[in-house]
Parts: structure tokens; sequence; C-alpha cells
């Protein structure tokens, strides 16, 4: 088994995904495509058979405006038609869901912090959410939301953002966030104060919602790649 994770800021890795990968003996590979040289490549679609597409500041809708969302745009469509299993988180899931023909649009509200999601009729059938409860803690930090794309399906809703997850073929895309603990959450939380204030929380209270969850969210992270693999094999 072999996952490529494509990291797409310095900032927002992939926290404990990363941390299940490599716990579970998983050949994982993390191509930082934001420190992308121009004579670098994106590594061959072949050489692996699942692929995660991490989050990024970016808008989803500006990928025209950064040289290396340029280029992995072209990626994505790669490794849509290689069939193989495709997740991605947040702003990889936008982009995913974009190049599947969907639109990205402004979410009702800025989610910032912790939250609930509830699965649908079609996301507790989906096997990625296999062995989950219908209603579960997230985490969030996003502006925007996708649409799910035609002929996909709406797996997990949420409020104030109504769509939370989608199902396309091979593709998953999620716009919350399950695999950050408070360090994670403390390191955004520097990074973007402007985000904390716009939304009225501090941080402090952000980390303490955070807290709250971290046991489920973590447990549910790893069954989440637990089932993410399922579908590669």
């Amino acid at each position: 088994m072999r996952v490529l994770i494509v990291q797409n800021d310095e900032t927002e890795g992939l926290g404990l995904y990363e941390r299940y990968l490599k716990e579970s003996m998983v050949s994982q590979t993390v191509f930082h495509a934001y420190d992308l040289e121009p004579d670098d490549a994106f590594p061959p679609a072949e050489f692996y058979d699942a692929f995660i597409i991490g989050p990024t500041p970016h808008s989803a809708n500006a990928v025209e405006d950064h040289e290396f969302l340029r280029r992995e745009w072209e990626f994505l469509g790669e490794i849509i038609e290689s069939g193989k299993p495709v997740l991605g988180v947040c702003c990889g899931g936008q982009m995913l869901a974009r190049r599947l023909e969907a639109e990205v649009v402004r979410s009702p509200e800025k989610e910032v912090g912790g939250y609930e999601v509830r699965l649908t009729e079609e996301g507790l059938e989906d096997p990625l959410f296999a062995g989950f409860p219908e209603e579960f803690p997230v985490f969030h930090w996003h502006s925007d939301m996708f649409e799910v794309p035609p002929g996909g399906s709406l797996l997990a809703v949420g409020d104030p953002c109504p769509i939370q997850a989608f199902g396309h073929g091979n593709v998953r895309g999620v716009i919350f966030h399950l695999e950050i603990d408070r360090r994670e959450a403390g390191r955004w939380a520097r990074a973007y104060p402007a985000e904390l204030e716009a939304v009225g929380k501090t941080r402090e209270k952000v980390l303490e919602e955070c807290r709250e969850r971290e046991p489920e969210m973590r447990e549910l992270a790893y069954l989440l790649m637990d089932n993410f693999l399922d579908l590669s094999r």
C-alpha cells in the first residue's frame, strides 16, 4: 500500500492522518506542493494506490493565481481518472469538487473551532464512514464550501455550513477536520489571528473547543483512515 499526501501549505499538515499511516506501517510520501520549484514535477500517479489532498488558506477559486495550484490542477485530473481512492480535506476537497465541475461558494458563515456534523442516509452507507455514529464532532477552519459535483452524493451535513462531505466515484471530499489536535489548532491560531477575530473567538476558546472534542475526533480520524485504505484494497 502506497499513499501520496499532497501538502498544500507549510502550516496546514494532515496531523493524525499522517500519524495513523506511520503507526500502521503504510508507505506514505508527503509531497510539499506549496514548495514546488519550476523544474519539479508531481510524483507519477501510477506509483501510488491512494491520494490525500490537503488544505490551504488559498481559495479553491483562485487556482489560477498560484503557480503550484495551477500545476496541481492537472495532477488532480490524473488521479481522478486513475480510479484510485482520492480524499480531499477542506480546500483539498473544494479543489476536487471544482475539478468534478461543482462550484465552490461562500459558506453561510465562517466556521472556526469545534462543531458537529451529521451523516446523511447516503453517508451512513458510504464505506468511508463505516462504523461512524450518525452525528460526530469535528474541527473547522474555513470560509468557503463545495457544492456536490454533478452525479455525486451528499454524505454529511451541518449547521451553519450545510454541505460537509461529498462522494463521487473514487473521490471523497470533506470540509471538516478530524486530524487536528490541540497542538495543530494552536499553530493555526497563531498563523491566522484575523480569522479568530472575524468569528469573535479567542485563541483560548478555539483550543478549548478542540480539546473537548479531541478524544473522539482522534478515534474517528483513525477509523476514517482505516476505511479509506480499505477502499484501495
